[in-house]
């Protein structure tokens, strides 16, 4: 969403909750107008070095001038983003522990893997989204998607993909281009896609299907190649890879986005500060370019917004998950 369309809602919310704050601030609201009043700790529930981590930490430096307060960064992982994302959603609902969210959030109860879901948040504010993307070692004996297909057929079961975790959205991902191709993979799940990028580096697993931007530096690096990338348009950050459908491979568009949450029964008027300080924050040149140095696309979505997409997000996934099975 561009900027000016952003400095109308921010507008607009400032005059429904009938004038805001500190002159310059935009980061306080008549309900609660201390808010806040001590730091903020954001809980990324993934391993630091992914996508969602530097997102967060990204955010969180230019979001301490916002609002006046200092932000830590705390990396809570396991089950697939499920035990960092428990901790958040039962912290003390007063505005200062906020988490980091992931698309996974919106998989977990059709994959059984735990019973949260995106209603036991109130949303603060989407801030990206990133496509899944097939990346093989620079040595590896294929060079397209349509030779990594022909090998995997060859050899089937025989190609190992890492993965964020179990039923995360890389491992959908893999699993949905099994489908496409009728191919058989070994799915590897680690504790995030740093490590499982990691992993393909130190030649533990063949490939990964996690975004453009967790591979970035491997890329420039040489280490690793890109065949291909899920999504109905090429990355910006490799333009010179092709889509899935354009290497000759259905296309399910499949990606993760990241977005900011607190316990649900937050106060409205807390929540509406946290929205403003951290879409100001989001806003920020050095934040934009940061993320796009990084290659980690920017997406805004209002608290509102935000919330309709996880619910579509929710009704989606059930379709996708029951037809590949994963659970």
């Amino acid at each position: 969403m561009k900027k000016f369309l952003w400095a109308a809602t921010l507008s607009a919310l400032a005059l429904t909750l009938g004038g805001c704050g500190e002159e310059g601030s935009g980061a306080s609201s008549e309900g609660d107008s201390n808010f806040p009043e001590k730091s903020i700790e954001i809980i990324v529930p993934s391993a630091a070095g992914g996508g969602t981590d530097a997102t967060a930490r990204a955010l969180a430096n230019e979001a301490e001038d916002v609002f006046g307060q200092s932000i830590s960064v705390s990396n809570k992982t396991g089950g697939s983003g499920s035990v960092g994302m428990s901790e958040g959603a039962n912290a003390e609902p007063d505005g200062y522990t906020v988490s980091m969210v992931f698309v996974e959030l919106t998989m977990f109860k059709h994959l059984g893997l735990s019973p949260l879901t995106y209603d036991q948040f109130k949303p603060v504010g989407m801030i990206n989204f990133d496509p899944a993307a097939l990346t093989v070692a620079a040595d590896a004996p294929y060079d397209t998607l349509e030779e990594f297909v022909a090998y995997a057929k060859e050899n089937p079961g025989e190609v190992s993909v890492g993965n964020s975790g179990t039923g995360s959205i890389w491992h959908i991902a893999a699993a949905s281009l099994e489908k496409a191709a009728d191919i058989e993979l070994n799915h590897v799940p680690h504790e995030g896609a740093a490590p499982a990028v990691t992993a393909l580096v130190g030649g533990h697993i063949d490939a990964v299907t996690v975004s453009p931007a967790e591979v970035k530096t491997q890329l420039e690096a040489g280490n690793v190649k890109t065949l291909a990338v899920m999504s109905d348009n090429r990355s910006d950050i490799i333009p010179d890879v092709p889509t899935f459908e354009e290497a000759g491979v259905e296309n399910n568009p499949i990606g993760t986005w990241r977005g900011l949450t607190v316990p649900k029964d937050t106060p409205d008027e807390v929540v509406a500060t946290l929205e403003e300080g951290f879409m100001e924050a989001a806003q920020d040149e050095d934040f934009q370019g940061f993320m796009e140095t990084n290659g980690l696309g920017v997406e805004l979505k209002s608290s509102e917004e935000f919330e309709e997409y996880m619910k579509q997000n929710e009704e989606d996934f059930g379709e996708i998950i029951g037809e590949l099975g994963v659970n």
